[in-house]
């Protein structure tokens, strides 16, 4: 794990790190066989992958490109922070995603959670028709989940949102822009579990010049160019 004290980039800027091409996750049984998920859960994420459809249709939720594989792109990429590659425990813990978008991968880590109920899922979205149609998900599959119709940075969110144990976050802003939005909600045994693209080493460069925090990277499931950063120990440097 490397400490970020702005003395050094944590790695080149642009290092290629480009690994072979995961296997395509591309139906509910490959998810189930990846992941070890229960029918149940496949069968709530089935429901959640034809409300995304449906909603899609009126509004921009993901990319239309990507709608055709929803198993890999958004179910898996958002499911190996809960069950792969992040390698953390997952009972007992309060999970907040930021900037939930469609819900990756948040409202995908709670789904996976309602197999623990011990864990707690939080989601903040600042978009009302995207948190709408969260909240629908969310009905319609059952799933446990809190929802925070607001802006990330709102002083009341802060105060409300409390004792969370892992941060995750998905494309909403490189990370010298998203580490001062999420920083509010560490302790100092919080987690962050950001999905990140090639471009990871020259975010944890730009971000170090202000943050101090260790991080590690992980191979992602689902991209060879994708990376997932494990932050811990964040704190504003002192000027």
């Amino acid at each position: 794990m490397a400490r970020h004290t702005g003395q050094k980039p944590p790695i080149g800027p642009r290092v290629s790190m480009k690994h072979p091409q995961p296997a395509l996750i591309d139906s509910p049984q490959a998810f189930q066989a990846k992941f070890g998920v229960s029918r149940e859960t496949v069968e709530k994420l089935s429901i959640y992958a034809d409300l995304l459809n449906r909603w899609q249709k009126t509004i921009n939720l993901v990319a239309p490109s990507t709608l055709n594989q929803i198993w890999h792109r958004h179910f898996a990429d958002s499911a190996q922070l809960f069950k792969g590659s992040a390698s953390v425990a997952v009972s007992n813990y309060h999970w907040l995603d930021v900037g939930s978008g469609a819900g990756f991968p948040g409202l995908v880590l709670a789904i996976l959670g309602a197999e623990k109920p011990q864990t707690r899922h939080t989601l903040i979205e600042s978009d009302t028709r995207k948190a709408a149609f969260l909240r629908q998900v969310a009905r319609e599959t059952g799933v446990a989940v809190e929802i925070v119709s607001a802006r990330i940075e709102l002083p009341q969110n802060t105060a409300k949102v409390r004792d969370v144990d892992f941060v995750t976050a998905r494309a909403l802003a490189p990370l010298p822009r998203l580490l001062p939005l999420v920083a509010p909600y560490f302790r100092v045994t919080t987690i962050g579990l950001f999905l990140k693209g090639r471009e990871v080493g020259d975010e944890l460069l730009e971000a170090g010049r202000d943050w101090e925090f260790e991080s590690q990277l992980l191979p992602s499931i689902t991209s060879a160019d994708g990376r997932i950063v494990r932050l811990t120990g964040l704190h504003k440097k002192i000027a």
